[in-house]
């Protein structure tokens, strides 16, 4: 999977970071934290810029959580929650989840935005419940924007940091990141099962 991520990110440049990380925010097949260190180590190997790094990878983020926001917007609270009732489980997102954003939403107001944009957890799901509220586009997008740079330049420096050990940390990071996204899959699957049952039981009960 290093290897993989590696190949594309040196054959489609710019784009593909901003693809990875708009498909991770969408629906996360490969987590920011393997995509933005393995940009800042082609960074370091002068392959890419470190800012141009940077500024891709925050693009694709930020397409990909105000696509869930534009949703949010558009569809209502009420929609929301039927959607999640019905398909939740193929997203892994269920209506007890949004209650738990909308709270934390609630209590956080439009830092929720900010710090959410750097909680793995929350990362895509935060942007739901700032959609069904009055938080205005441009507020959204500036709180989103702020919090995702600041993530996407701890994760390329780091990978940028790491540079210098290239071939020790290649060795050591393709067979943890396959583990990841085995551990990803499986949880996935698991997810999808549970809530399937779930959703089985309740209505039956």
């Amino acid at each position: 999977m290093f290897d993989w991520i590696i190949g594309l990110l040196d054959a489609a440049g710019y784009l593909g970071v901003a693809f990875l990380m708009f498909a991770e925010n969408v629906f996360p097949p490969i987590p920011s934290e393997l995509i933005m260190p393995l940009a800042g180590f082609l960074a370091y190997q002068d392959q890419m810029n470190f800012v141009g790094v940077v500024i891709a990878g925050s693009i694709g983020s930020l397409a990909g959580t105000y696509l869930y926001y534009i949703i949010a917007r558009k569809i209502g609270h009420d929609r929301v929650r039927h959607l999640l009732e019905k398909h939740g489980r193929w997203l892994t997102m269920s209506p007890e989840d949004l209650d738990r954003a909308s709270d934390w939403f609630d209590r956080h107001g439009n830092l929720a935005v900010l710090m959410g944009r750097m909680v793995p957890a929350i990362r895509t799901l935060i942007s739901v419940p700032a959609g069904l509220t009055p938080m205005h586009h441009l507020p959204f997008l500036a709180f989103s924007l702020a919090g995702t740079v600041t993530w996407n330049t701890l994760l390329t420096g780091l990978g940028y940091a790491l540079g210098s050990q290239y071939d020790l940390v290649a060795d050591y990071m393709n067979p943890v990141s396959n583990v990841v996204i085995g551990a990803l899959v499986l949880t996935y699957i698991y997810r999808v099962i549970r809530k399937k049952g779930g959703s089985a039981q309740d209505a039956t009960g």
